[in-house]
């Protein structure tokens, strides 16, 4: 197979620019999606109705789009090759048709489903990106995209980054709660991808690093201790959380426990725990016992004080209900004692 072409420069890369039919372009091609039990792939969640959309307009009279971006990916089994002719013409010769040669870098939705139509699309293919430098393009192109999940910007991010404590430490300590097995987070953060655990997912990689931010900020606890350090011990709340609220852990869909207002509410009241610590080991232990003095008085259930909060004002009256709750634990047990 043989697609007429040429070759340019999209700033500092060579590129093959051609026009194929697009059920031909859909064969040979396929979106990288991230597998968040793996860790490979980058692409968002393939989204129906946005790419039915695409395929409704695209059949309309004066229809079109702007080429479709693919990278044909090195090789071992020369399944494709670019012959040069003169400049700036070419050809892809494509020896095995079977073949998905292309990754989808930027059409995962406009040629979703377009396998049964024939009419005439232009792409630009880049020649040999590796699968790094694939996801380093789509965030740039991407990163502003209407319905792009921020937290899967957010795990492209992590990925790239170089030494991702030092430039993102709350980032660091949300994904080491989302991949360490001790961790009652493990595989529970929606990541923006794919999972085989999708339906017990409790929150978003983006909310659990914005909560973790806050708590950084509030304790300033970085300067004192290494982001591996602060990890664990974020770790460790969590899990004196699901362990003394096992219920509503369980049945993340029945609670608000896990749910944005809950999630930023309790990093809150962990800030609060961290910096009356003074010289007391902070670990699991220091938690449960701190937490158990108040947090089973707190109704987490759709119809509670919880309900219906949203918004930085929504999470500052979240956390006035467990500090209002927390206090009136505290006054029990000096009345009782």
């Amino acid at each position: 197979m043989i697609i007429d072409g040429i070759l340019g420069q999209s700033a500092a890369r060579e590129v093959f620019l051609g026009f194929a039919p697009a059920n031909l372009l859909h064969s040979l091609s396929f979106a990288d999606v991230l597998d968040e039990d793996t860790g490979r792939g980058y692409q968002r969640r393939f989204n129906p109705a946005h790419s039915l959309d695409f395929r409704k307009y695209i059949q309309q009279e004066n229809s079109s789009t702007i080429p479709l971006t693919f990278n044909a990916r090195m090789r071992n089994d020369g399944a494709w090759r670019v012959e040069r002719m003169a400049s700036p013409y070419a050809r892809m010769v494509i020896v095995d048709d079977r073949a998905k040669i292309l990754t989808q870098v930027d059409c995962q939705h406009r040629l979703g489903y377009l396998n049964d139509l024939s009419l005439i699309l232009p792409f630009m293919c880049f020649l040999g990106l590796t699968e790094r430098e694939e996801m380093e393009v789509f965030n740039v192109i991407n990163s502003k995209a209407k319905g792009l999940s921020t937290s899967l910007l957010d795990f492209h991010d992590a990925t790239l980054a170089s030494d991702l404590a030092s430039e993102r430490p709350e980032l660091f300590v949300a994904l080491h709660l989302n991949n360490d097995n001790q961790s009652p987070w493990y595989r529970q953060l929606n990541l923006g991808g794919q999972t085989t655990s999708g339906m017990t997912r409790r929150a978003s990689l983006r909310t659990m690093q914005k909560a973790v931010k806050k708590f950084l900020t509030q304790t300033r606890i970085l300067q004192s201790r290494r982001p591996d350090a602060v990890a664990q011990i974020v770790l460790d709340f969590w899990a004196a959380v699901a362990l003394l609220l096992r219920d509503g852990w369980d049945n993340p869909r029945r609670s608000l426990l896990c749910k944005g207002v809950g999630v930023y509410a309790l990093m809150g009241i962990a800030a609060d725990l961290v910096n009356e610590a003074g010289s007391a080991v902070i670990d699991k232990r220091y938690f449960s016992n701190k937490l158990s003095d108040f947090i089973l008085d707190v109704d987490w259930s759709s119809a509670g004080p919880l309900s219906g909060l949203g918004g930085e004002g929504g999470v500052k009256a979240a956390l006035g209900v467990l500090r209002n709750s927390r206090g009136k634990g505290q006054l029990r047990i000096v009345s009782n004692g």
